[in-house]
């Protein structure tokens, strides 16, 4: 099996050093007419293609994107919307030869944005969980965009919004909310949506922090079981919790969806797969993640919803 020529062949038959076929060909640096010319010559008869990454190295302009999750949650780069959002921009960045790195981040980041926006392998870095872009060093500025508020994400006002009014539309009047935890600015989106279709059809407002997991999602269904015994529907912010809550359920004996209803929001595999399978939301995690990282790439930072539709099955 043939094999792609390096650069220290190129050198070799160009007669000229490393360093100079380097400078030549990266266009960076000092080199002779005739040494330009022997090299570009030689590059051309052989078919020599620089590495991607050993041309970004040469340029300055970072191997990697780091994709930085800003989370309270010590297990949170184990979480399937991490995982699948990674994925998908290993996928859309695998043209330009770059690799994408995981960090966690702390809820009070700065100091940790700061060292990230002086290491220079970082090529562009796309961020979750923030608040707002205004507060990032400015030297990440031009390479960086984010998921979530302010920046790409899903339509969750539209997705649980329908759930609820299908809900309702069934008959279900005491409607309790899972919702994420209170210092992520994403969460408060679809806690609005619920407070204000509450407010609408005159109905109470029940709404419990959760935090994404199936295990908040256990108990914050026996709280809101302790709170209000006389619910009838349970609305989470995402599958996981929704599972959680089954499960709570379950062993509670009550019945689903006859004594209380349940919905979730992301549609992920196991959703359908439930038992009762899950009533759900979609959420195009892949597609945000992969225009995240164009946008980050791009210097684009850009503000955009993804569209979210119901996905009706047993539990509601």
């Amino acid at each position: 099996m043939s094999r792609s020529p390096v650069l220290a062949e190129v050198a070799r038959l160009a007669g000229v050093s490393v360093a100079t076929a380097s400078r030549v060909l990266t266009g960076r640096g000092p080199a002779s007419a005739a040494s330009r010319d022997a090299v570009l010559r030689v590059a051309a008869d052989v078919g020599y293609v620089p590495h991607p990454v050993a041309s970004r190295l040469a340029r300055g302009t970072g191997t990697r994107l780091l994709f930085a999750v800003r989370d309270s949650r010590a297990d949170i780069l184990s979480d399937p919307f991490v995982t699948r959002a990674a994925t998908a921009m290993a996928v859309a960045t695998e043209p330009d030869g770059l690799g994408v790195a995981l960090r966690r981040l702390p809820l009070d980041a700065a100091a940790e944005l700061d060292r990230i926006a002086v290491d220079r392998s970082i090529a562009a870095v796309v961020l979750a969980g923030h608040d707002s872009l205004d507060t990032v060093p400015i030297r990440l500025r031009g390479r960086l965009s984010a998921i979530g508020a302010g920046g790409l994400d899903v339509d969750s006002t539209a997705g649980i919004g329908a759930l609820l009014r299908h809900l309702h539309a069934a008959g279900r009047r005491r409607i309790a909310l899972i919702g994420g935890p209170s210092w992520l600015a994403a969460a408060r989106v679809p806690l609005r949506a619920y407070t204000a279709l509450m407010r609408e059809s005159g109905l109470p407002v029940r709404a419990v922090v959760g935090d994404f997991t199936a295990v908040r999602g256990r108990a914050a269904a026996r709280a809101v079981l302790r709170r209000w015994p006389d619910t009838d529907a349970i609305a989470t912010v995402s599958d996981a919790t929704a599972l959680g809550v089954l499960q709570a359920l379950n062993t509670a004996g009550i019945r689903v969806p006859d004594d209380i209803a349940v919905t979730g929001f992301d549609d992920i595999p196991f959703a359908a797969c439930s038992h009762p399978p899950l009533s759900t939301a979609t959420h195009p995690v892949e597609l945000i993640a992969a225009a995240a990282a164009r946008a980050a790439l791009a210097g684009e930072p850009t503000s955009r919803l993804f569209p979210s539709h119901p996905v009706l099955r047993a539990t509601a």
